[in-house]
């Protein structure tokens, strides 16, 4: 089967992934702001820590779905945030004191409020300047 699809020209593209970048480090600031026990030292070691994090994403993260499968199923899916507070915990230890995460039962609500916010801002953003090409 094949399945077409759009090509994304790469300055489209470039442009989508810097929009994420600074969503994901103003979303990051702000969880730093509203939650204690996390802290980011500035708004450009939010834009690194944002970079470690994609990063963790894309290379750790399927691992750990892989490992968490069965308890997620058992649970429901309650407990799949735990594989984003291990991302976090990981990005911790990567940023050292620039970016700190103390705990474990806070941690589980920042990943589920920096997850709803990203999907939020993403969608109003990224998406509608992308998707409706307003790139000069």
């Amino acid at each position: 089967m094949i399945i077409y699809s759009e090509q994304k020209n790469i300055k489209y593209a470039l442009v989508e992934w810097i929009l994420t970048l600074l969503i994901n480090s103003a979303v990051l600031v702000l969880a730093s702001k509203i939650f204690k026990g996390f802290y980011i030292s500035s708004f450009g070691y939010a834009i690194i820590t944002s970079i470690v994090i994609m990063i963790l994403n894309s290379t750790v993260k399927p691992l750990f779905k892989l490992l968490s499968f069965p308890i997620t199923v058992m649970s429901l899916g309650l407990l799949y945030p735990i594989n984003n507070v291990i991302i976090l915990k990981l990005a911790s230890l990567i940023m050292g004191s620039a970016f700190v995460v103390e705990g474990w039962f806070v941690p589980f609500f920042i990943s589920i409020f920096i997850s709803f916010a990203n999907i939020l801002l993403d969608s109003i953003i990224t998406k509608t300047i992308v998707g409706n090409r307003w790139i000069l």
